[in-house]
């Protein structure tokens, strides 16, 4: 466990893949930090707008950072593309392996101090890594908003199915960035 400047326990877990995950990225022509994607910035846009969330995010989660390569903010201030690998809750999807859903933060102790919820204002998360056969979560696709919010089966299901055709891209070599027809969701 560390703490943060000001004093808050932060719990993300460990992530003993991180080094592994970013070289099978790199073997797949994705680079954790380099220019945002467009295409994902569309996922991400198309993701919030089949949810009603006010932000989405394809995360690609490093060692120590992570980046938006896809992001929409419909509310709130856009923020930075990257942040420590300790913000956020993209982190925790991808070291569990499955779905992430929080209809409120504050819920939840592990996840009410961090610091995204007081600087960016998120109070609920929705998120699903993008997962090999082999068990690897490559990425994470999510759902952010600013207010407590039930996210219910449609929800999850538009995260599972982004996170689901994503990886299908792929791991099909057709670059996502790049696809003949963007994945809808």
């Amino acid at each position: 466990m560390a703490y943060d400047p000001t004093g808050r326990l932060l719990l993300t877990p460990e992530d003993p893949d991180a080094p592994a995950r970013t070289r099978r990225l790199r073997e797949l022509g994705v680079a954790v930090g380099d220019e945002p994607v467009p295409a994902w910035d569309a996922v991400a846009r198309r993701l919030a707008h089949a949810t009603g969330a006010a932000r989405a995010m394809v995360t690609l989660v490093g060692e120590h950072r992570q980046f938006f390569a896809g992001l929409h903010v419909s509310e709130g201030p856009r923020g930075p593309r990257s942040m420590a690998r300790d913000r956020g809750f993209c982190p925790y999807a991808i070291v569990r392996r499955k779905a992430l859903v929080l209809d409120d933060v504050a819920d939840y102790p592990r996840f009410a101090g961090n610091p995204v919820v007081d600087e960016a204002g998120v109070r609920s998360y929705c998120g699903a890594p993008l997962l090999e056969a082999s068990g690897t979560a490559l990425a994470a696709v999510a759902v952010a908003d600013l207010v407590p919010r039930a996210w219910g089966r449609h929800g999850v299901a538009a995260v599972k199915a982004a996170a689901a055709e994503l990886t299908g891209l792929l791991l099909a070599g057709r670059a996502p960035w790049q696809p003949p027809h963007p994945p809808e969701v």
